[in-house]
């Protein structure tokens, strides 16, 4: 046993003796002289660090460093602005010819991602438009997608939107009548009226999708007047006339029409013609009271309008409420334009109306006559008393006595009336419109017939 212990103690001093020779008094050197180089190192820096040159060399190092981080990060934000331009247009490329293609917009909105500077010189440099390529496609429904070319390619874009559903139609074309329509004419000078339009040509060709060409109704050129320089009667040639396709309720169709323009030939008149101005009183006086003249500023004016209207017009008639006047009065009366009339030598005039009492004349046997009877019937009255009837006039003693039967007239009107018997009311007019008429037979008994 002893020798056994004393063989362990042995190898156990034996391993010390390695270890302490090949690992522990090797790393104490070692050691040992790292701290003697820190010391030196320690030194060496501390007198380093003294120098002013030293710290001015650090502060510039740390600045420069310190500037590069700084550009880098404001590169960084830099390089996130963005700008929106707005309602960019928007073109397609496929055969114009054969397609119609709807569901395109007409613009959108691109927004630009970059340096700032770099979209600065996007927007000044001149760019492709935003567009989309349909060419080989056919008619249909079809999801495309809109490009758009930049010059800088150091710029990122994006559209809104960017992509759209497009339906391609096959082109048709019909033959349509050309009518006109006359924009503004109020602003011709209110003496002048447009008579006659003749277009160069009385139809067009219209193009589109069939269903939009089935949908029109009229195709018509739009002549506006504030285009014609410096209107006057005559014969003027205007060019340029711009074509628009309705549907039955009046909307403008999208639809292509060829000629796009046509030219007309507009003849401007000026019709006029002098027609007595007639003062009509409306209401009754009061009690007793009756006109015995009325003078006015105005017996005759011009009017000027479309030759049908100046045609037909005869007289100019003038409206004043007389309703319970029982004196003297002056109307200042504003004339008003019968239809057709577009414009009047005067615009206004003054009536005096001259009041009297009020006396009354009868006129016996005015004949009862017919009006608005339809040209295949005729009328017969059935007794003697429905042929004449006697008619009491009432107003001024002197207008009264200005006045005979044949300036009276008493009529029933058979508007509507077919064959067979009626009694109908017998209504009076007489050619002074001072005065009243009233027939003192009220009704009066006919026959219809036919011719």
């Amino acid at each position: 046993m002893k020798r056994i212990g004393n063989f362990i103690t042995g190898n156990f001093k034996r391993m010390g003796l390695f270890f302490d020779r090949w690992l522990i008094t090797p790393l104490t050197r070692i050691i040992l002289k790292l701290m003697e180089f820190g010391k030196r190192l320690v030194k060496s820096f501390d007198t380093i660090s003294g120098k002013k040159s030293t710290l001015l060399m650090v502060s510039l190092i740390l600045a420069f460093l310190t500037f590069i981080v700084i550009d880098r990060e404001s590169n960084i934000m830099i390089d996130q602005y963005a700008e929106i331009l707005y309602d960019r247009p928007v073109s397609a490329v496929y055969n114009e010819e054969l397609y119609v293609v709807e569901g395109l917009p007409k613009t959108v909105d691109i927004t630009l991602i970059g340096q700032r500077r770099h979209i600065f010189l996007a927007k000044q440099s001149p760019s492709k438009s935003v567009s989309v390529d349909l060419t080989g496609l056919k008619p249909g429904n079809h999801k495309v997608t809109l490009k758009y070319t930049q010059q800088l390619k150091s710029l990122d874009y994006k559209l809104d939107p960017s992509q759209v559903t497009v339906t391609i139609y096959e082109k048709v074309s019909e033959n349509r009548s050309l009518t006109y329509d006359v924009l503004h004419q109020e602003s011709l000078d209110s003496k002048l009226y447009i008579s006659n339009v003749e277009i160069d040509r009385t139809d067009v060709i219209i193009k589109g999708a069939q269903y939009k060409i089935n949908q029109v109704a009229s195709v018509k050129a739009l002549l506006d007047v504030q285009n014609i320089p410096n209107p006057t009667a005559g014969d003027i040639t205007v060019k340029d006339i711009p074509l628009v396709a309705y549907d039955n309720d009046g909307k403008i169709l999208d639809v292509e029409i060829v000629p796009k323009t046509v030219t007309a030939t507009v003849t401007i008149t000026s019709p006029s013609k002098e027609i007595p101005v007639r003062v009509v009183p409306n209401g009754s006086l009061a009690f007793g009271k009756s006109i015995k003249s009325m003078e006015t500023s105005l017996s005759k004016v011009t009017v000027y309008g479309s030759q049908e209207a100046i045609d037909e017009i005869q007289q100019l008639e003038v409206e004043i409420d007389v309703k319970g006047l029982d004196k003297d009065k002056e109307f200042n009366v504003t004339l008003k334009k019968p239809k057709g009339i577009t414009e009047l030598s005067s615009k206004t005039m003054t009536v005096k109306v001259i009041i009297d009492n009020s006396s009354s004349k009868e006129f016996e046997n005015i004949s009862v006559s017919s009006e608005n009877l339809d040209s295949n019937l005729k009328v017969q009255a059935l007794s003697e008393d429905d042929r004449q009837v006697t008619v009491v006039v009432k107003g001024s003693e002197e207008a009264i006595n200005n006045i005979t039967a044949s300036d009276i007239t008493a009529y029933i009107d058979l508007k509507n009336y077919g064959v067979g018997e009626y009694e109908v009311e017998v209504k009076v007019t007489g050619s002074d419109l001072k005065l009243s008429y009233t027939s003192k037979t009220k009704k009066v008994k006919v026959r219809i017939s036919e011719k």
